[in-house]
């Protein structure tokens, strides 16, 4: 039997039109979260993320400011701006957007953010926060991988979670929000033994190794959650023939456009798991839904008033 199909459109509609009522109820008493997104430079798909964010924060109501600095700004320019950003009050959530130009240095910026304003959840403040279970910023895409399970009904707690992946943005933040949850939690990478014979245990398996179509159905448990945080882009005539033979409807649009979009997941993983997550359309509209809710959230902790439970997760 094919498996359920979870629909991160759907859901990131839901948390969306939440974040919307927040946003109402924060500006009715006198408080408009704010978001600033630098962006340095002139990076093509960048500059696609963050349009996306600001025509995001614009339609829920939430202040946004996009600020552009040129493509040689030096590391003390930039940590000017970022400290400016942190002086400011009506600012509740400050993203740098990624990668930053090579002169410089991307960590220095990233630490340099007020951890109260860290809507990405990078800092190792909001990271202490989240392994030590306290009220702080979660990243986006884990914390969206957990409302996906949460609002598919699908448990956590008691459930055996393997994720294929150990990034900081990713795997590691995911497998602590599991771990959080009462799952338990096994993390993979390139050096695992037996890989496939590990995910076979899992419940609920979550591949974040960002290389196309690498888990097939050999990995996976008849019945398992398989969420797939992969978006690879398949340009090879052989690598594409490997993935989505016979499925005409792929192999017309591969012929006019030369690429195609596909997950970390194999599409015949739909004929053995319960769940999956489809790439497009599952896990990333996530990750902006859930960064808005992280400056709503950011809002509200600053201001000392309750935790919305959407995104404590």
């Amino acid at each position: 039997m094919a498996a359920t199909i979870l629909d991160g459109n759907k859901i990131a509609n839901e948390i969306r039109a939440e974040v919307a009522a927040e946003v109402k109820a924060l500006s009715a008493a006198g408080v408009r979260p704010g978001l600033a997104v630098i962006l340095v430079g002139s990076n093509p798909a960048s500059e696609i993320y963050v349009r996306g964010k600001v025509k995001s924060s614009e339609e829920l109501g939430i202040y946004s400011e996009k600020l552009t600095p040129a493509e040689n700004i030096t590391t003390e320019e930039l940590l000017e701006l970022v400290l400016e950003l942190n002086q400011r009050d009506e600012i509740d959530g400050i993203l740098v957007q990624l990668p930053l130009p090579p002169q410089v240095d991307s960590k220095k910026i990233l630490m340099a953010v007020d951890p109260a304003k860290d809507v990405d959840g990078f800092h190792p403040v909001n990271v202490g926060f989240l392994s030590t279970q306290r009220p702080g910023l979660v990243p986006c895409t884990p914390a969206g991988i957990i409302e996906i399970l949460k609002r598919s009904n699908i448990p956590i707690a008691g459930q055996e979670a393997v994720v294929v992946g150990r990034s900081d943005i990713v795997g590691k933040p995911v497998a602590m929000l599991l771990i959080n949850g009462n799952a338990t939690v096994t993390v993979c990478h390139s050096k695992t033994r037996d890989l496939p014979g590990v995910c076979r245990r899992a419940d609920i398996l979550v591949a974040a190794i960002g290389r196309a179509g690498m888990i097939t159905r050999d990995f996976v448990k008849p019945g398992a959650t398989v969420i797939d945080v992969g978006v690879n882009k398949v340009t090879d005539p052989a690598e594409f023939a490997r993935l989505f033979v016979g499925n005409t409807k792929r192999e017309e649009s591969f012929r006019t456009k030369g690429a195609t979009l596909v997950g970390d997941v194999h599409p015949e993983v739909a004929e053995v798991a319960g769940a999956l997550t489809p790439v497009p359309g599952g896990v990333g509209p996530l990750t902006i839904a859930m960064l808005m809710a992280n400056t709503v959230n950011a809002a509200k902790l600053r201001r000392g008033t309750r935790v919305p439970e959407l995104s404590r997760v």
